[in-house]
């Protein structure tokens, strides 16, 4: 447990607090957080970093009794906003390198100078695993002077429950910081999730292949997906003082319907500006082939609008009914119609996304 922990103050980069905006993306898992992430990543000015929370995670998770489990979540709530405030305001370190950061080649920074001399800005995109293999340990006193160097830090994570659990966070006067809240159709996530977890999902991909639904069907990674983001999403809704200003909410489906449109909405809210090499990257990435990256379980490149309903060609209609059944409130919420019948499920000229637009908070009403 020392050694993760010692991982964890290792990641402490930092970041100087007179940028202008700090970036915080709130999402759950399988919700297109890889792809959205990316498109700060791309910007030249975004020192962005991918799930740095999984290191708190998994240092406090194995360690979490069942009789203390209220108690120690909130222990692992308070060491992750710990470390995200160290991401944008901590001292820099000194002399310190690991091989240990999650998914480092997910962020462009890590993988160029000063950070990493095996690539010249001549390469272009850098592919994530030729970066962890062609790049040295990650010295994180270059990766700090890297931060500096940079106007925004952005920061992903799937690992915070609840948009009220980053109150702390958004108030504290230092940080500057703006929340965008991704959120997407659950029957969308759940598909998704089966696809990619077998071993946590799979009695749901026994259902899915065989039509009969497993008596001792596990439903509770599906109630607490849809109750957290009901709970979320109320809370941006209800428009709270401290979120004014700060907090936007983004639809999965509508970014992948119109990805340069609702990127432009997005960079618009938090003042950034939109580089040619972001537009290049988005049509380079949002109209699919045959690439082997395209169907990566968290590949980023795809043909988006089909992909975003993909899930009503996977799923069967006991289970998409299910689904809506349990999140009929945060289905509701959101703008995402149910299907009543097998035909209406498999017929893709039917959007079950109502037309919504959710206009960032940025006044009292």
């Amino acid at each position: 447990m020392w050694c993760s922990r010692k991982t964890v103050i290792l990641l402490a980069l930092v970041c100087n607090s007179s940028r202008k905006t700090n970036i915080l993306i709130l999402a759950t898992t399988r919700s297109g957080s890889s792809f959205f992430g990316q498109l700060f990543n791309q910007h030249s000015d975004v020192f962005y970093l991918f799930e740095p929370l999984y290191h708190v995670q998994t240092t406090l998770i194995p360690h979490l009794s069942p009789s203390r489990y209220a108690v120690e979540h909130k222990l692992m709530l308070e060491a992750s906003r710990d470390l995200l405030r160290s991401f944008y305001i901590m001292p820099r370190p000194a002399n310190h390198t690991t091989d240990k950061l999650f998914r480092r080649g997910a962020s462009k920074a890590l993988c160029s100078m000063p950070v990493c001399d095996a690539f010249s800005p001549s390469d272009g995109n850098i592919e994530e695993g030729d970066c962890v293999r062609k790049c040295a340990s990650l010295n994180l006193t270059l990766a700090a002077e890297s931060c500096r160097k940079k106007q925004h830090v952005a920061i992903k994570t799937v690992r915070i429950p609840e948009l009220s659990d980053l109150k702390a966070l958004v108030e504290d006067p230092r940080l500057n910081l703006k929340v965008i809240q991704l959120v997407r159709d659950p029957r969308g996530i759940l598909s998704s999730r089966i696809e990619t977890f077998h071993d946590t999902y799979r009695l749901w991909q026994i259902w899915r292949d065989t039509g009969r639904k497993p008596y001792n069907l596990d439903v509770t990674y599906l109630t607490t997906m849809c109750n957290d983001f009901l709970n979320s999403v109320s809370t941006g809704l209800s428009r709270p003082p401290w979120l004014r200003g700060r907090y936007m909410q983004v639809r999965y489906e509508d970014l992948a319907r119109n990805p340069l449109q609702k990127s432009k909405e997005v960079y618009k809210f938090l003042g950034l500006s939109m580089e040619k090499n972001v537009v290049d990257w988005i049509h380079n990435n949002t109209e699919g082939n045959n690439n082997e990256s395209a169907v990566h379980k968290y590949g980023t490149l795809r043909d988006s609008a089909a992909n975003a309903e993909s899930w009503r060609l996977n799923l069967s209609y006991d289970m998409v009914n299910y689904t809506q059944t349990v999140c009929k409130h945060i289905l509701d919420e959101l703008g995402y119609k149910a299907v009543n019948s097998p035909e209406d499920l498999k017929n893709m000229s039917l959007s079950l996304t109502e037309d919504k637009t959710l206009i960032p908070f940025l006044y009292s009403i």
